[in-house]
C-alpha cells in the first residue's frame, strides 16, 4: 500500500508540475510570490470550554427564542419550512441544534480556482489567503486627495494587487466606480478582474440578477462544466444586523450555492448600534447570525462551499461615530475563531481596519492590531488586507502600498521558525568562536538571500543617509511606489476568444436595461 500511495503520489507531483510549468509559460508576468499562506504557528485560543458554551447557548437561545427576520425572498422561507424551523411570517426560529446539523455537509476546506493555475488558492485548514479592501465609494492619494472612486480607480486597484507578490486574491468592490450606472457596474468590476489579473475574485452580491450575470461571466471564462464541480468565484454577502436577513443578500447567497459557488456569510456588527456594546454578547449575536447564513447556503445546495465570517467593531459612544482597529474587536475576532473552528467552517475575519484619515501612525496602529487578530484568530480568507482607510469609507493608494507591503511580514510571521541543522547553525558557532561576529561567515553568506524578509516600503538606513536622501517618510515612499508600479504593469494575457465572449456578453446586458444612477 505504502508503494501504491507514494507512487500515486509522485504521479500528482509531476502532473501538478507540469501544470504549473505550462501556467507560467501562458503567464509570464506573474510577481513571483506564493499563492497563499500555509501557517505554520498556532492559533490562539482566549476562551476555554466553559465559556465557549455559554455564547454557543446564548446564540441558541437568539435563534429559538427571538429568531431571525428573513425579509423579501419568500424561497427562503420555504427553505426554513422544510428543514423543520418554526416560520412566523417574515421571522423565523431555529430549534436549539437545527443549524448545526445543517451545516454538517459544508465542506472544511476548498479550492477557489483562478484562471491561472498557479495562483489557484485554498480556503480552509491551515492555510491564509489575502485579499484587498472592499466596498469604498472614495478613493485618496496624496496628490488629489479624497474623492468618489471611478473605474480607472478601480483598474489600479486591481493591477497593483496583482502586481503585489503578497496579495494572493484580487478581492471584489475594492471601490465603487462611481462613474458607471449602479445597474451596470458588475459588469465592469467583473471583467476588469478577469482582463487585469489572473487572480481569483469576487462577483457581485447588490442583486439577484448582478450575482447572477457575475456568475455568467465565470462560466465564459472557466466553462460551465468546470464551474459545476469547483468554485471559481466567490461573492460577499453582509447580514443586515441585527438579526435581520433582507432579500437582496439571502437571493446572492442563494444564486451562489445554486451554482456551487462560495458565499462569505458577513454580520456587520458595530457595538452599540447594530449590536450590544458588551464583546460576549455581539460574538453570540454574530455566531446567530452567520450560522443562519451559512445554513441558507447548504439548504439551497449541499455541499456548496461557505465561507464563516465576521466582522466585529466598535463606536464612540460619546460621538456615536465608527471606530476601527480598537482592541475590543480584535479580541472578538480570536473567540469568533475558535466558534468557527468548532463548525468546521473556513473564516473570513478581520482586516487592516483603521478610522485614521491618512496613512499615518494611527492608520498602522490600527491596522496592524486588526490584522494580528485576524492572524491569530486562524482566519483563511482575510478581505481588507489592503488600502482599509477612513474607515472603510476611502480606499488609499498609498495606505495599499503601506498594507501590502506589510502582508509580505505576515508571511515570515506565520512560517514560524525552521529548527533544522542549517538553522541551528552550530557550524557557525565552530566558525565564528566567542567574541567575533556573524556577518561574513560561511553559513551567514549561504543563507543570508532568505533569512530576513526585506521590505520595500520602510527605511532601514542611517538617520544621516535618511536625511541626505531628502528625509522622505513613509506615506511619500509608497506614493512613489504605487506609481511606479502602475507603470511597470504588464496585464497577463487573456484568451482572445474568451474576451470577446465576455465584451459581447456585456453589451448584451447593458443594452436590455436603461441607466439606473440610485
Amino acid at each position: 500500500m505504502e508503494v501504491v500511495a507514494e507512487s500515486s503520489q509522485s504521479r500528482r507531483a509531476a502532473a501538478r508540475g507540469r501544470t504549473e510549468r505550462r501556467a507560467q509559460r501562458q503567464h509570464p508576468g506573474v510577481m513571483a510570490g506564493p499563492a497563499y499562506i500555509k501557517r505554520n504557528i498556532p492559533t490562539y485560543d482566549v476562551l476555554g470550554e466553559e465559556a465557549l458554551l455559554k455564547i454557543e447557548t446564548t446564540a441558541d437561545r437568539i435563534l429559538a427564542e427571538i429568531g431571525i427576520e428573513f425579509r423579501d425572498d419568500p424561497a427562503s422561507l420555504e427553505h426554513w419550512k422544510r428543514a423543520g424551523a418554526d416560520v412566523q411570517g417574515v421571522l423565523v426560529k431555529f430549534p436549539p441544534g437545527m443549524l448545526r446539523e445543517i451545516l454538517k455537509t459544508a465542506p472544511r476546506q476548498f479550492t477557489q480556482y483562478a484562471r491561472n493555475p498557479l495562483r489557484n488558492v485554498e480556503i480552509g485548514g491551515k492555510n491564509v489567503v489575502l485579499a484587498p479592501a472592499y466596498g469604498s465609494p472614495f478613493v485618496m492619494d496624496l496628490d488629489k486627495g479624497r474623492r468618489y472612486g471611478t473605474i480607472e480607480d478601480f483598474r489600479n486597484f486591481i493591477k497593483l494587487a496583482y502586481a503585489s507578490p503578497w496579495l494572493h486574491h484580487s478581492g471584489g468592490t475594492i471601490c465603487e466606480p462611481t462613474d458607471v450606472p449602479v445597474n451596470k457596474r458588475h459588469l465592469d468590476m467583473v471583467y476588469s478582474h478577469i482582463k487585469y489579473s489572473d487572480k481569483a475574485f469576487l462577483g457581485s452580491i447588490t442583486a439577484e440578477d448582478r450575482a447572477e450575470d457575475s456568475i455568467e461571466m465565470a462560466r465564459i471564462l472557466f466553462g460551465r462544466d468546470f464551474m459545476e464541480k469547483h468554485c471559481v468565484i466567490m461573492g460577499n454577502v453582509n447580514v443586515n444586523s441585527p438579526l435581520v436577513w433582507d432579500g437582496t443578500m439571502t437571493k446572492a447567497v442563494r444564486a451562489y450555492a445554486r451554482a456551487n459557488q462560495a458565499a462569505i456569510i458577513v454580520p456587520f456588527i458595530l457595538g452599540g448600534a447594530m449590536g450590544p456594546v458588551t464583546n460576549a454578547g455581539a460574538i453570540a449575536q454574530s455566531l446567530a447570525e452567520t450560522m443562519a447564513g451559512c445554513a441558507l447556503s447548504q439548504l439551497e445546495r449541499p455541499g456548496a462551499p461557505v465561507i464563516f465570517g465576521n466582522f466585529l467593531s466598535s463606536m464612540s459612544l460619546r460621538s456615536g461615530s465608527p471606530t476601527f482597529g480598537t482592541p475590543e474587536p480584535a479580541v472578538g475576532s480570536q473567540i469568533v475563531g475558535q466558534l468557527a473552528r468548532r463548525l468546521n467552517l473556513p473564516l473570513r475575519c478581520s482586516g487592516s481596519f483603521t478610522t485614521s484619515k491618512l496613512p499615518d501612525a494611527q492608520a498602522m496602529a490600527e491596522s496592524v492590531t486588526s490584522m494580528l487578530a485576524a492572524v491569530h484568530c486562524g482566519a483563511n480568507y482575510i478581505l481588507h488586507s489592503a488600502g482599509f482607510l477612513d474607515g472603510l469609507l476611502s480606499m488609499s493608494y498609498e495606505k495599499f502600498m503601506i498594507d501590502a507591503d506589510y502582508c509580505g511580514a505576515l508571511h515570515s510571521y506565520l512560517a514560524g521558525v525552521t529548527v533544522d541543522d542549517n538553522a541551528l547553525a552550530l557550524d557557525a558557532f565552530k566558525e565564528v568562536g566567542p567574541g567575533n561576529h556573524f556577518f561574513g561567515c560561511a553559513h551567514t553568506m549561504a543563507n543570508y538571500e532568505t533569512a530576513f524578509w526585506d521590505t520595500t516600503i520602510s527605511d532601514n538606513d542611517p538617520f544621516e543617509k535618511w536625511e541626505l536622501n531628502g528625509s522622505v517618510d513613509t506615506a511619500t515612499r509608497a506614493n512613489r511606489a504605487w506609481k511606479r508600479t502602475l507603470d511597470e504593469y504588464v496585464a497577463p494575457p487573456l484568451d482572445a476568444a474568451v474576451d470577446e465572449q465576455l465584451l459581447a456578453f456585456i453589451r448584451a446586458r447593458k443594452d436590455s436595461m436603461a441607466d439606473a444612477w440610485y
